[in-house]
């Protein structure tokens, strides 16, 4: 069975695939279990190197900090499985963790401030106040109605000339405070107009592939 564990580690990390060499704070695991929660799901391996290389895990005290991040570290509790495999001769922890359907999951910082976070590629980044609202608006029932005004179509004209933007500048283009901006934002994002981007550099806004200019969506006209 080795040979499971060894083709996981060739695949290296990933969206959904983390390795960590040790696990000596459970705050910082916690941001990891909370990141694979919010988007995909996805494992631990640990007692394996970033490199690939097998380390082994030192004893059962690793296992009880993620049970640790988990439960005291997450809100809510992150619910996962984990199996104990010996490869050449040394043991590796599997973390499975499932994608939740009670998003957002948050982890609780060294200033005991909680942030939720998404993983992106084979990185952990910081969920942003618009995707929160996203999320806290999906588990609404009502529809999203949004009025058509210049802002709207300004919006929609710069994506489909500079294909993204950040919220700074649809605010400086657009000559508008920054919570207007955001309501602009989640909005689009909710009737999947536009997509967020993040990335290591920031967080961008862009067309949705599969919106369809012409298609009819929920929106009031404005006068």
């Amino acid at each position: 069975m080795s040979r499971y564990i060894k083709n996981l580690i060739k695949e290296g990390e990933h969206q959904q695939q983390d390795f960590k060499f040790e696990i000596a704070d459970s705050r910082k695991i916690a941001r990891s279990l909370v990141a694979f929660s919010n988007t995909d799901g996805g494992k631990l391996l640990v007692g394996v190197k970033d490199n690939g290389a097998i380390a082994g895990v030192r004893s059962d005290e690793e296992f009880h900090m993620v049970e640790a991040a988990a439960q005291i570290y997450c809100k809510p509790e992150i619910i996962f499985t984990a199996k104990e495999w010996t490869v050449d001769g040394k043991s590796i922890l599997e973390i499975n963790i499932p994608k939740m359907s009670n998003i957002p999951h948050f982890a609780k910082n060294e200033n005991n401030k909680w942030f939720a976070y998404i993983r992106v590629k084979d990185k952990n980044l910081l969920a942003n106040k618009i995707l929160l609202e996203v999320w806290k608006r999906k588990k609404k029932t009502k529809g999203v109605y949004i009025k058509y005004s210049k802002i709207e179509k300004l919006l929609l004209d710069s994506l489909k000339n500079e294909k993204q933007i950040t919220l700074n500048q649809f605010c400086k283009l657009a000559k508008i405070p920054r919570f207007k901006a955001e309501k602009v934002l989640v909005n689009f994002v909710l009737l999947k107009i536009i997509d967020i981007n993040f990335t290591e550099k920031g967080v961008f806004y862009k067309l949705n592939k599969d919106y369809q200019p012409n298609k009819e969506i929920p929106i009031i006209e404005s006068n």
